[in-house]
């Protein structure tokens, strides 16, 4: 398999784990639409390069996603907002196995024997250790924040309306 040095997120980029090598190293696989490497850094760090190039950080992007979607837990991060590329891990980040997905190239999930199968924009499949609603959660708040971000990008005065927390909620009514 080849070996990258360094790698960038970007918007074919279907999915990324975690791995250590045989000196204990921690590595990541990167799969493509067309094709499957390893890149010589862990998926944190390639995150983190992947956001600096656009002018902030992993932990401003995490940030900013609990501003927009609410104080959720394991959010979505936003890699390139003017490619529109987002990722969201199927389990915290600290998890040696954390696998981050592009929400962009996931065409179908199922439930299978409690866990999730997910069909790719590119024909291949995965099946993981999460329930079918848990990461149906996960992929729609990382789409949520996909569009959120592009829609704030397009329309600047849209971004009043959609982060403003009176307008979000319903208001009660007096009986």
């Amino acid at each position: 398999m080849l070996l990258l040095e360094c790698y960038m997120v970007n918007q074919r980029t279907l999915y990324m784990y975690g791995f250590y090598d045989r000196n204990g190293k921690r590595c990541t696989v990167v799969k493509e639409i067309d094709k499957t490497f390893t890149v010589d850094k862990a998926p944190l760090h390639i995150l983190e390069d992947s956001i600096k190039c656009i002018g902030y950080d992993l932990k401003g992007a995490m940030a900013s996603a609990k501003w927009i979607l609410g104080n959720i837990h394991m959010p979505p991060v936003m890699i390139n907002p003017i490619q529109s590329t987002c990722l969201f891990p199927d389990k915290s980040a600290k998890n040696a196995d954390t696998i981050w997905f592009n929400p962009a190239h996931i065409v179908l999930t199922t439930s299978y024997k409690k866990k999730t199968y997910i069909e790719f924009t590119d024909g291949t499949t995965l099946i993981i250790h999460c329930t079918i609603s848990a990461f149906n959660t996960k992929l729609q708040n990382a789409m949520q924040l996909r569009n959120i971000t592009t829609e704030m990008g397009k329309n600047p005065k849209s971004m009043s309306m959609i982060l403003d927390p009176s307008r979000r909620k319903p208001k009660k009514r007096k009986k």
